[in-house]
C-alpha cells in the first residue's frame, strides 16, 4: 500500500511541476490551480506513504523519480535540450533509487 501511495504522490508532483511551466509565473489561472492542488495532493499522499515506508528511502524515490520524469517531459514535450550531462544525471538518479531499494528499503 505504501508504494502505491508513493506512486500517486510522484504522479501528482509530476503533474504539478509540469503545470507550473504552463502557469507562466502563476499568471494563468487553471495551470496555477492545477499546480497548487497537485502539490497538496502530492504531499498528502507522501505523508500517508510515510506511515509504512522509511522516510529516507521514500523521499529519495519521490524526489528522484519525479526529477527524472520531469526532466524527460521537458526534453520530450517542452523543447528542452538533451545533453550528455542530462542523460548522465538522469541515469545516476535512477541508479541511486535502485541502490537504495537493494540496500534494504522497506
Amino acid at each position: 500500500m505504501g508504494y502505491g501511495l508513493l506512486a500517486g504522490a510522484i504522479a501528482a508532483e509530476i503533474l504539478a511541476t509540469t503545470s507550473m511551466k504552463y502557469s507562466e509565473g502563476f499568471s494563468k489561472l487553471w495551470p496555477s490551480i492545477v499546480t497548487g492542488v497537485g502539490y497538496v495532493v502530492a504531499f498528502a499522499l507522501l505523508a500517508q506513504a510515510l506511515k509504512t515506508l522509511q522516510v529516507g528511502t521514500a523521499y529519495a524515490i519521490w524526489a528522484g523519480v519525479g526529477t527524472a520524469a520531469v526532466a524527460a517531459i521537458g526534453i520530450l514535450f517542452l523543447g528542452e535540450t538533451l545533453s550528455l550531462a542530462k542523460i548522465a544525471g538522469i541515469l545516476l538518479i535512477i541508479a541511486g533509487v535502485v541502490v537504495l531499494n537493494l540496500g534494504g528499503a522497506h
